[in-house]
């Protein structure tokens, strides 16, 4: 008899498709660069345009509400960034601050950026800053116990709710 498997296993067989298109190479189109070419909307989840960046709801959130700010133009490291990019990359980080306090009453955030596949970067070609919101007990049991997070609501429900608050964020 062996003994049983430290770590209980949650199949998630359609997230296949997105490891496979994370080989992306430098030159070729990534997804951050394939969605803007698309109406904004809850099939590619752009809540917010601007000029040079973009704000995004994450596929695949760490937490409800996981949004992120993305330049057009597809760089691989900040000094890459204009300083009109850099200076809007920072404006919407704060815009999307504003909206999800607004739309979900977080009580902090953790922010940040992952460079390079080694450090946790998913589409290394084309950097993205995430915004995650996050409540007192938002990790429970779940994430620690079975390696498991929960998401409590579904993306098309939090990207309405993330949309209008960022409209009323810009018309305030």
């Amino acid at each position: 008899m062996t003994a049983p498997e430290p770590h209980a296993r949650l199949w998630a067989v359609w997230r296949m498709r997105y490891i496979e298109q994370l080989d992306t190479r430098p030159g070729e189109d990534d997804i951050f660069s394939e969605l803007p070419r698309h109406e904004d909307g809850p099939g590619n989840l752009i809540v917010h345009r601007g000029r040079t960046c973009y704000v995004l709801l994450n596929l695949y959130p760490y937490n409800t509400g996981h949004a992120m700010v993305v330049p057009f133009r597809a760089v691989a490291e900040p000094g890459a960034l204009t300083d009109e990019e850099a200076l809007e990359m920072m404006r919407l980080v704060d815009l999307v601050i504003r909206a999800l306090r607004r739309a979900m009453s977080p009580q902090g955030f953790n922010l940040g950026m992952n460079l390079g596949r080694v450090a946790g970067a998913g589409i290394p070609n084309h950097l993205h800053f995430h915004i995650v919101p996050r409540w007192a007990g938002d990790t429970n049991f779940m994430p620690v116990v079975g390696e498991t997070k929960v998401i409590p609501e579904s993306l098309e429900d939090t990207y309405r709710k993330v949309r209008r608050a960022i409209e009323e964020e810009v018309a305030a």
